[in-house]
């Protein structure tokens, strides 16, 4: 069986979006919280993503928040935000190279603390390179590469 594209991991949501319940008793309550975690579909972080404005910046954390807001959910689970996030970035890089114009500015969006990441298409050099085209400054701190002063260019949602 062929391995599935990016664009066909961002539009399979399955059982997508749900909410869980984590009880104080359960061993992902110390990582995450008690309460009502969501599991967002992948094409929920998408949607958001192409929401940011040139110039603007959004964190995963916000994207997080943002949705388990709209779920009326306590919180919303870190580990498929940040795979999903990736998911969307890798699609939208997939359309581009195909000629498509509907892109996801996927650049736009952080990790906390304004932390680039990583796991983009073409990593930490292409983020930079698209966020400085964009007038943000990158700065090194340690091993890792954050946008200088990145609150300052925070993009509210709705």
């Amino acid at each position: 069986m062929p391995k599935k594209s990016f664009n066909q991991k961002l539009n399979n949501s399955g059982d997508l979006p749900k909410i869980e319940f984590i009880g104080f008793d359960n061993k992902m309550a110390k990582r995450f919280g008690c309460g009502n975690m969501l599991i967002a579909a992948p094409l929920e972080y998408d949607e958001v993503m192409k929401k940011i404005p040139e110039g603007k910046l959004i964190t995963s954390d916000e994207i997080r928040k943002y949705l388990a807001k709209k779920h009326n959910a306590d919180f919303t689970c870190q580990l498929t935000a940040g795979i999903f996030i990736n998911i969307a970035a890798n699609a939208s890089q997939e359309r581009e190279a195909s000629g498509r114009k509907d892109i996801t500015p996927y650049w736009r969006t952080l990790k906390k603390s304004g932390e680039l990441n990583e796991k983009y298409p073409g990593g930490i050099d292409q983020q930079r390179m698209l966020l400085e085209m964009e007038g943000h400054t990158v700065i090194k701190k340690g091993k890792r590469y954050f946008v200088e002063e990145y609150e300052k260019a925070l993009y509210h949602l709705q």
